[in-house]
C-alpha cells in the first residue's frame, strides 16, 4: 500500500485534546480510518456504515475480509440503528447494557440492512459495544456515528495498549494515531451471544475478556463457548488461530518439565509474578523473564500488562518466547485464551469449560 504521512496527535490539555478531536472527526468524515484510544486496547476506526472506509481498516491490517469487526455506537440508545433485539432476550440486553454500557462489554445481535456485509464478513450478526474512554467517546459522539474498530495492529499480531505500539504496527500505513495514554484494561472486550433459557437466559461468552463469567453470572446461565482455534471465517472476532501473536516464535507450557531448552537458543520468559517457586523463574538463564504482575500474581494487573510485556519480549531478539500458564479464573481465561493462539504448540480444539487448575 502507499506510504502515508502518519500523525500523532496527544490529547493531555484541553486544546490539544480539542484539536485531535476535531482531526479524527475530519478524517473520519472524509472516508479515512483513524486509530483511537478505547478502555480495552486501541482501536483502527472507520464510519461502520461506510463500506468504502470499512475497506481501508482491512487493507491497513492486512486483516482477512471473513473475520468480522465490531461496531461501537455513540450512545447506547441506539443500540436499535444497527441490530434488531429479538423480543425474547430484550429484557437481559436491556439489563446488561444498562450495567455494562460504556465498558468493555460486545454483544451478538442480528444486524440491521444498514450495516454494510463487510463489517460482518457477510454473516447475519453484527458484534456491538459502547466504549467508556473519554477520548473516544468525544470523537464518536461528534462524529455521530457508529464506528468499526478492530484493534489498530497488523493482523494476528499483539493488540497495541499506547500510541507507541500503534506507530509501531502501522506507522506510514493511516493519517492519525490519537494518543489518549495507556489503555485501562489492556485486554480485549468480552464477547458474548444471548439466547433464550428457562429460568434463566443463556449467556455464551465467544471471546473470554475484561467482565468476567462471576461478572455476568446475575443476567443468566454462563458458560465459555467451545474452545476453538480457527483457520477461517467465524461469527466474531478474535477468533482465528493466528491471533494476537508475537512475531518471535511463543511456547506456551504446561508444566516445567516440559521445556528442553535447545543448545545455541535463547529464550526468554512470560511470567505471573516472576515467583522461582511456580517453577518456571529458575528452570534456564533466561535472557530476559518479563513479569506480568511482580511478586504478587494478581490477575488484574496482569491483564493491564499482558500486550505490553509480550510487546516488549517480542522486540528482544530472543530465538523463541516461553510463556507460563495461569489459573484459568477470572482474567486468567482471557489471557490463556489468547496465549494459545499465540503459541507455535497449539492444542486441539477442546468443547466445554476450561479447566480451573493452573497445571
Amino acid at each position: 500500500m502507499s506510504d502515508i504521512q502518519t500523525t500523532i496527535l496527544p490529547t493531555d490539555e484541553p486544546p490539544l485534546l480539542h484539536h485531535a478531536v476535531e482531526e479524527a472527526v475530519r478524517l473520519l468524515r472524509s472516508g479515512e480510518v483513524v486509530a483511537l484510544p478505547t478502555e480495552t486496547v486501541y482501536g483502527l476506526a472507520a464510519n461502520a456504515l461506510d463500506a468504502a472506509a470499512v475497506a481501508k481498516i482491512f487493507e491497513a491490517k492486512e486483516r482477512p475480509t471473513f473475520d468480522p469487526l465490531i461496531v461501537h455506537l455513540p450512545h447506547k440508545n441506539q443500540l436499535d440503528t444497527v441490530a434488531e433485539v429479538p423480543a425474547e432476550i430484550a429484557q437481559v440486553v436491556k439489563q446488561l447494557s444498562e450495567r455494562f454500557w460504556p465498558g468493555p462489554l460486545t454483544i451478538l445481535l442480528p444486524k440491521k440492512p444498514i450495516v454494510p456485509d463487510l463489517v460482518t464478513a457477510g454473516l447475519p450478526n453484527v458484534a456491538v459495544r459502547v466504549s467508556s474512554n473519554p477520548v473516544f467517546r468525544r470523537i464518536i459522539a461528534a462524529l455521530d456515528k457508529p464506528l468499526a474498530a478492530p484493534s489498530a495492529n497488523r493482523f494476528g499480531s499483539i493488540s497495541p495498549t499506547s500510541a507507541a505500539a500503534v506507530q509501531a504496527e502501522l506507522d506510514g500505513r493511516i493519517p492519525l494515531i490519537v494518543d489518549g495514554g495507556a489503555s485501562l484494561h489492556g485486554l480485549e472486550s468480552t464477547i458474548i451471544r444471548i439466547e433464550a433459557g428457562s429460568p434463566k437466559p443463556l449467556i455464551t461468552i465467544v471471546r473470554p475478556g475484561p467482565l468476567t463469567p462471576e461478572d455476568l453470572k446475575p443476567y443468566g446461565k454462563v458458560q465459555l463457548a467451545p474452545r476453538t482455534l480457527l483457520d477461517e471465517a467465524s461469527d466474531a472476532p478474535g477468533q482465528l488461530a493466528k491471533h494476537y501473536a508475537p512475531r518471535t516464535p511463543l511456547r506456551l507450557l504446561t508444566r516445567p518439565s516440559d521445556f528442553q531448552p535447545e543448545e545455541g537458543k535463547t529464550y526468554a520468559l512470560l511470567s505471573l509474578s516472576g515467583e522461582e517457586r511456580d517453577g518456571y523463574a529458575g528452570l534456564h538463564d533466561w535472557e530476559e523473564v518479563m513479569m506480568l504482575s511482580p511478586g504478587s500474581g494478581k490477575l488484574p494487573e496482569a491483564a493491564v500488562r499482558f500486550f505490553h510485556c509480550l510487546r516488549r519480549l517480542d522486540e528482544l531478539g530472543v530465538d523463541e518466547i516461553i510463556a507460563e500458564p495461569m489459573f484459568e479464573h477470572g482474567m486468567g481465561i482471557a489471557m490463556m485464551d489468547k496465549l494459545r493462539r499465540a503459541s507455535i504448540n497449539k492444542p486441539k480444539p477442546v468443547h466445554g469449560h476450561h479447566p480451573q487448575q493452573r497445571r
